[in-house]
């Protein structure tokens, strides 16, 4: 039982010589990008205990958008891949494209549910100070609100704004 990183050119020839990638972001994130090669095993369905029959290979090979959530898991994805060899790729997609290999990508797709709260988020707060200074300062109440839900979703786990983004119609696709 090993974990290590290996860079995308090493990962890349691992996989041409049987090692199975897994994609341990979550699926909205993978629809809109992911490694032609890669299975999608969500971090939350493997901490939940869902383990793939792909994590029974002899070499895994486990990546994120940028490395982080991989590397902050690392003990969690050795224990779920055990007894194989496991490797984090080093950078994650990021650092797959920058080494230039190849992505499938589907912009049809929405943005990453993440991403479209952090853009709400700010978008709501520059509006809140921008009619704070120039209309009435009780407009500042919407960037002071935005602080305390996104306070209230970083101590709890919840976050309303994105329970609302997932019902609007561009995210209700069919995957």
């Amino acid at each position: 039982m090993t974990t290590g990183t290996i860079s995308p050119r090493e990962a890349q020839a691992l996989i041409a010589q049987g090692a199975t990638l897994i994609d341990i972001r979550d699926a909205d994130e993978y629809l809109r990008e992911h490694i032609p090669d890669a299975q999608l095993a969500p971090l939350s369905t493997l901490e939940h205990g869902a383990f793939p029959a792909a994590l029974r290979a002899e070499r895994v090979i486990f990546h994120c958008q940028s490395g982080r959530r991989t590397s902050g898991n690392a003990a969690a994805l050795q224990a779920v891949a055990a007894p194989a060899e496991v490797w984090l790729l080093e950078g994650g997609i990021e650092g797959w494209k920058a080494a230039g290999l190849p992505v499938a990508e589907d912009k049809s797709q929405p943005l990453p549910l993440m991403r479209q709260v952090q853009i709400a988020a700010g978008g709501l707060v520059l509006l809140g100070v921008a009619l704070g200074y120039t209309v009435s300062s009780g407009f500042f109440l919407i960037s002071g609100f935005v602080g305390a839900g996104l306070m209230l979703a970083g101590f709890t786990g919840f976050c309303g704004m994105a329970r609302l983004l997932e019902k609007m119609p561009w995210n209700r696709r069919t995957h």
